[in-house]
């Protein structure tokens, strides 16, 4: 028996013995459930066999105990024996998950759950809650176990890391992702006395999604009216994102920092706050309109409500995304081709488009794909700004909680999203095709990389320098609401927002946290500073398995974990109240559920960052690594991860940002207990306390922009031994 079998053996007989088998209302770092370590809820596994009555687990002990039964009784050595050892670790593994998880769903906190069952069995005195931290860690050690015995099996090669890599991504996201998506999609053929295709078929083609009125001068339906805005906002973000990574990189900017700081503003606000700076700024009352009309005499209009407002406050908040994608494509370009191009004598201008921009594919495509699917996803923007533009996010939205609440209208149009979602990643494959980008080689790579073509130069200018304007416009009137009495109205100067906010008082007791935000602060900064870490390892472990690995299934692999990704952050927060309200996943009202949501709705772009970083590092390096007889863990981390540095850097601040600043996703997830800087945020713009909103936005902002510049320094610049191009 290998070193991991007997590592993975022994952690689940730990958890089996010792930790509580179900969830502990009040969770186990409370100790609360020492006082009674063998009581019905805080009892372990095989206490809750033998004293509680629970024989349907008994079968996990067996899981277990066969490997190390079958230990003694193999052949002592031999091919026969590593093999028969194999298949019963894959055996033991897949057996004990799925008995782990069918009797937790068959059996509830009301006994039977299948109505089967029932007629079946009859009365069943059993029941039970949902799994707790033995349950769990049983559960990833089963998990292990089948790997392991995969491995050895021979599977890619017996490499046990990446087996296990690709085993916890497929199992975590068929949990986190497919199960509750797949229940909220069920939902569309719900209808009042039990299920109907025919239902999902008249909500799915509904002549409001679908109509082309727009070509005879009537409205066009949700779809189309989308798939402008996802289209337009990809195309405009991910040019932006390309000039700025540009600007950044290749054109020796000499104020980079700043470049970077107004870059990545957006990404680091709450979400209504760019529309409502937008609104403030250029609204029917705002205060440029108002300018305008004073001194040229252009009257104020409504024009900012529809596609042109949602178009640019999304743009102004995904262009950070593309950036943080693009930069690390654009530094990975070997200067060493661009050298050979010019000595080939050819023109900066077709150096540009036949070497230095088909290597920046991968870039671009993943870019205009995060682009896209943040679009139409996006529900923060379109709330404030969509007038009568009607997209499906809103659409969605409204049919969960405003007066219809239909559950399978809304699910309907979820699928609508995934249809237009995989189109995107369909097309995207396609452009990409099986060519190679590869750039960063195991040779030495020294040289210079040309300048740009004089035409390239300037657009980038003319481009990227007044959206930083922009930028500035709409961040100082955040900044500028904040310190005044009433934005708007009465803009006298005052810092009673803050002290509202963020309030410390002194008395016998000590210091007083009295500010109503800090409680929403500190449970943000918690969730994001656990969950930003994992959502980067996971997104950029998938990224390295879809790079590096070929196995069966791959493609629909890749598009289920883009699922969370392009549906409607209010589907993703209802359909993780549907999955895991109940057993044997309860984490309805916990931190936890929060902490994962966050995860697997935000580790897309990390994946996508990643993929783009790892397509142009040649595998030669990959293979030179195991050839000197380093393991798949070893490789990734003394070779990779030095070389995918930027990608690193975009997974962490996104999930962060993303952590401290996610909204539809979380909106019904957050408790009184739980509560988040959004929401808090939310209540007040819905009390039109707009200063007050405005001024804690400014104090994420500045948090977030601090937590930013830690993870760079902490994480480094990617060194490829290149020298420094000179302007």
């Amino acid at each position: 028996m290998s070193r991991a079998a007997r590592w993975w053996l022994a952690v689940g007989w730990a958890a089996m013995l010792l930790l509580p088998w179900y969830a502990l209302e009040d969770g186990l770092f409370s100790f609360v459930w020492l006082r009674d370590p063998w009581g019905e809820d805080a009892a372990p596994l095989i206490v809750q066999v033998l004293r509680h009555g629970r024989i349907w687990l008994a079968p996990l002990l067996l899981a277990f105990a066969v490997p190390l039964l079958f230990a003694f009784v193999l052949p002592p050595e031999g091919e026969a024996r590593r093999r028969r050892a194999a298949i019963i670790l894959m055996l033991c593994g897949a057996l004990g998950l799925v008995w782990l998880f069918g009797q937790g769903f068959a059996i509830g906190a009301r006994g039977l759950s299948w109505g089967w069952a029932k007629d079946l069995y009859g009365d069943f005195e059993g029941r039970q809650f949902g799994l707790g931290y033995g349950g769990m860690i049983v559960a990833v050690a089963l998990l292990f176990l089948l790997t392991e015995g995969w491995a050895r099996r021979g599977a890619l090669r017996g490499d046990a890391f990446v087996l296990g890599s690709i085993g916890i991504v497929v199992a975590t996201t068929i949990l986190f992702v497919f199960l509750p998506v797949g229940l909220v999609l069920v939902g569309a053929a719900r209808v009042e006395d039990g299920w109907s295709l025919l239902a999902v078929a008249k909500r799915v083609t509904s002549s409001d999604i679908w109509s082309l009125g727009c070509f005879v001068g009537a409205t066009c339906g949700t779809f189309w009216k989308t798939l402008l805005l996802a289209v337009v906002v990809g195309a405009l973000s991910t040019a932006l994102g390309t000039a700025f990574a540009l600007l950044a990189v290749r054109m020796g900017f000499r104020w980079q920092g700043a470049l970077r700081l107004f870059a990545l503003l957006p990404i680091i606000t709450p979400p209504f706050v760019v529309g409502l700076a937008i609104i403030l700024l250029v609204g029917r009352t705002g205060a440029l309109t108002v300018l305008m009309d004073d001194w040229f005499g252009i009257p104020p209009t409504r024009w900012i409500y529809g596609f042109p407002g949602m178009a640019l406050a999304q743009t102004l908040s995904f262009t950070p995304i593309a950036f943080l994608i693009m930069i690390g494509v654009v530094q990975g370009i070997s200067p060493t081709m661009e050298e050979a191009a010019l000595t080939l004598r050819a023109s900066p201008a077709r150096l540009f488009r036949t070497i230095t921009l088909p290597l920046m594919r991968p870039g671009l495509a993943n870019a205009f794909l995060v682009g896209v699917l943040e679009s139409i996803s996006d529900l923060g923007n379109p709330v404030i700004l969509a007038g009568n533009y009607d997209v499906l996010s809103v659409q969605i939205y409204f049919a969960l909680v405003g007066a219809q609440v239909d559950g399978g209208r809304a699910a309907g149009l979820a699928i609508v999203l995934l249809g237009l979602a995989l189109a995107v990643f369909v097309l995207q494959a396609f452009w990409l095709g099986d060519r190679s980008y590869t750039t960063v080689a195991g040779k030495g790579d020294t040289g210079t990389h040309a300048p740009l073509p004089p035409a390239v130069r300037h657009a980038v200018y003319w481009t990227a320098l007044p959206w930083i304007g922009i930028t500035i416009a709409v961040y100082a009137t955040i900044a500028f609401g904040g310190f005044v009495t009433n934005v708007g109205r009465d803009h006298s100067f005052t810092l009673s927002h803050f002290v509202d906010l963020f309030s410390i008082e002194s008395g016998a007791g000590g210091l007083a946290w009295t500010g109503g935000a800090w409680k929403s602060l500190g449970t943000t900064l918690e969730t994001a500073l656990i969950a930003a870490p994992l959502t980067a390892l996971l997104g950029l472990l998938i990224a390295y398995v879809l790079s590096r690995q070929v196995f069966a299934g791959k493609g629909a692999f890749e598009f289920i974990t883009m699922l969370s990704f392009a549906i409607p952050g209010t589907v993703i927060g209802l359909s993780y109240i549907v999955a895991f309200n109940t057993p044997p996943v309860e984490l309805t009202g916990t931190m936890a559920i929060l902490v994962i949501c966050f995860i697997f709705r935000d580790m897309p772009v990390g994946i996508r960052a990643g993929v783009a970083a790892l397509s142009q590092i040649d595998r030669s390096l990959d293979e030179s690594s195991l050839t000197l007889r380093h393991g798949g863990f070893a490789t990734v981390r003394r070779v990779i991860l030095p070389l995918i540095r930027p990608a690193i850097v975009a997974a962490l601040v996104f999930g962060l940002v993303r952590a401290m600043t996610s909204l539809s996703a979380v909106i019904f997830l957050a408790t009184a207990r739980h509560n988040l800087s959004t929401t808090y945020i939310v209540a007040q713009i819905e009390t039109a306390r707009f200063g007050t909103a405005i001024a804690y936005s400014a104090a994420l902002i500045a948090i977030m922009a601090a937590l930013i510049l830690a993870i760079q320094w902490l994480v480094g610049e990617r060194r490829l031994g290149r020298r420094a191009l000179q302007t």
